[in-house]
């Protein structure tokens, strides 16, 4: 992040829609899940192995936003595409060249996504949303606007595509692996492994 020049209080500010959905996850997690009852409050119980839970699959979730922020900050679309496709390339009956650009579009959408999100925000706070006290309607609020616009830029973005001619069978870039390569799908394997196991 430092290298990026991405600010972590910036970072959390614009992701924190994401963020209130997490902790919603985390308290559905917590009063859901069977076990040890820390305390309850008009008959809804919290359990400690509900908090455990809930809390680990929050947190993962912000590491694979956060992840991808960082990705999408420091990493050209035409790079991940090509290093994608290059280790995709190997593996039998996948299209290495449509998953690549998939991948790469998509982690192109984040900053666009996080920028409409904040014009909602700010379109919606002119229009006096702050006062409105039910927290469910304040997301669905911001929800199905960001939802919409998302899916008219991808419309968008096939029309652009399509009028382009676009086609999987097309001169890339070619990706040069640098070598290091093998010690980092290593280690993602071990930390995927670490994270399923516990």
């Amino acid at each position: 992040m430092k290298t990026s020049g991405l600010k972590i209080l910036k970072a959390l500010h614009g992701i924190r829609y994401f963020l209130v959905l997490l902790f919603f996850i985390f308290l559905s997690r917590s009063i859901t899940t069977q076990g040890e009852t820390i305390f309850s409050f008009l008959n809804i119980s919290v359990s400690m192995e509900g908090v455990k839970e809930g809390f680990l699959i929050a947190f993962k979730f912000f590491l694979i936003m956060l992840t991808g922020l960082i990705v999408s900050s420091t990493t050209n679309p035409s790079s991940v595409k090509g290093a994608v496709q290059w280790f995709l390339k190997p593996l039998p009956f996948i299209p290495e060249q449509r998953v690549s650009i998939m991948i790469s579009l998509s982690l192109k959408f984040i900053p666009v996504i996080l920028k409409q999100a904040q014009q909602i925000s700010d379109a919606r706070r002119a229009r006096c949303s702050d006062l409105e006290k039910n927290p469910v309607k304040k997301i669905t609020g911001l929800a199905i606007p960001l939802l919409k616009k998302t899916f008219l830029s991808a419309d968008g973005l096939i029309l652009a595509m399509e009028a382009r001619c676009y086609s999987d069978d097309r001169t890339d870039p070619e990706f040069h692996p640098s070598g290091k390569e093998l010690l980092f799908i290593s280690g993602s394997v071990v930390v995927s492994t670490g994270f399923i196991c516990f």
